[in-house]
């Protein structure tokens, strides 16, 4: 007999639907959260006869139980854990323990993605085109490397997974393995992830325009509160707000704490690790701890959200070399604008700051970040410069 305890997310419950395959009935199967694992761990232990088989993916077991499962491992050698999160590295200590962050040929690994190797390496799963499309997805989804290949499929693997049951899932996907050639989705799947997609737009939409600007230590963050899309939303709202470090995503239903960032200097993981929790480097979470609901709810929960860049100027456009106008909420004005193609200037209230900037991208990054203006409108732009052509008249005026 085996067991398999994994992850409740698509890469997690990739690994079920592998063992399944490999294994039939011979498999029991728990999804756990981060935080539940250690009990299931804790009652395998307790209750399992020796003779079986314990697989842990996707996850990894906290100090005591690491000695527990040693201790298992020692009298039986039925353990293999399978992980790719930079904090679970330490795991590779024990023979029991493999943690790979990477492959050879320096692909982000998964989950699914490792445990498909192990099972095809010992003879336990043959390997087929439509099984390493599939593989593929799930890794290339749990690694966001969808989006940097334009690979949506994987996106809408993801996307069908929350829209049903797990079990449904298992059961389409199990059905599809066994008797297609090449992994597809069919004209009911393509026709609801279509509607899918749509809401998922204006759900992104909505959000924005309640993001939040705090700082942690060094680092600037933006704080949301959301249920749903954590990766697609930490995305968008990271590409949309450069000048953060990271996207914090509340979920208060869950209690739980997701974080994203774009940036490849940011670890997201290291946060995480701050309150307790953990994951990759461009994606992680925690429980909403104490500390955690301090920090990104009793202290930001009175802040306003940052107001969005204008939309559809025709005048006030961002890198124009003879400005672009920003505001705040103090009422101060920011002109950004270049004297030569290798110089951008800040303004603040029509008064120059000393330091230069490189490109354009670098000067607003700075008024974003250190005193989070945005895009005004062309009406507020073409003002602003009437108010310096009127200006310019009356000097002229008085010199004549």
């Amino acid at each position: 007999m085996y067991k398999l305890l994994s992850h409740n997310d698509l890469d997690g419950v990739g690994c079920g639907i592998l063992a399944k395959l490999a294994f039939s009935d011979q498999v029991k199967i728990r999804y756990n959260s981060v935080t539940a694992l250690d009990r299931e761990i804790e009652f395998f232990l307790d209750h399992e006869q020796s003779k079986t088989f314990l697989f842990i993916t996707d996850l990894s077991p906290n100090e005591g139980n690491e000695k527990r499962i040693d201790d298992y491992f020692q009298a039986t050698g039925n353990v293999q854990l399978l992980d790719h999160h930079q904090t679970a590295l330490h795991l590779n200590q024990y023979e029991w323990g493999k943690v790979i962050m990477e492959d050879e040929h320096g692909l982000l690994t998964s989950a699914t993605s490792l445990f498909y190797q192990y099972l095809v390496m010992h003879g336990l799963l043959e390997k087929t085109d439509v099984l390493t499309e599939f593989v593929e997805l799930v890794r290339q989804y749990d690694t966001w490397e969808w989006e940097k290949n334009g690979n949506y499929q994987a996106q809408r693997l993801n996307a069908l997974f929350f829209l049903v049951s797990i079990e449904e899932f298992e059961e389409k996907m199990l059905d599809r393995l066994k008797s297609q050639s090449h992994f597809d989705f069919d004209e009911f799947e393509k026709k609801i992830l279509s509607m899918e997609e749509e809401k998922i737009e204006r759900y992104i939409r909505r959000k924005k325009r309640e993001l939040i600007q705090t700082n942690l230590g060094d680092f600037y963050g933006g704080v949301v509160y959301a249920e749903s899309y954590h990766s697609e939303l930490g995305n968008e709202l990271g590409k949309e707000n450069i000048h953060l470090d990271y996207i914090a995503m509340i979920n208060m239903g869950s209690k739980r704490v997701s974080f994203r960032t774009i940036h490849d200097h940011i670890n997201v993981a290291s946060i995480a690790t701050l309150f307790g929790g953990g994951g990759h480097q461009k994606a992680a979470g925690c429980s909403l701890t104490v500390e955690a609901y301090k920090q990104f709810v009793l202290e930001t929960f009175h802040l306003e959200p940052i107001p969005e860049d204008a939309k559809r100027n025709r005048y006030n456009l961002k890198g124009a070399t003879f400005g672009t106008l920003y505001k705040n909420r103090h009422d101060e004005f920011f002109l950004l604008y270049s004297n030569n193609e290798m110089n951008w200037i800040i303004e603040i209230n029509k008064n120059r700051l000393e330091q230069t900037y490189r490109s354009f991208e670098d000067a607003e990054w700075y008024v974003k970040r250190f005193y989070q203006a945005w895009l005004v409108r062309d009406d507020l732009f073409v003002d602003y410069l009437m108010e310096e052509v009127n200006k310019v008249r009356q000097l002229k005026k008085g010199i004549e």
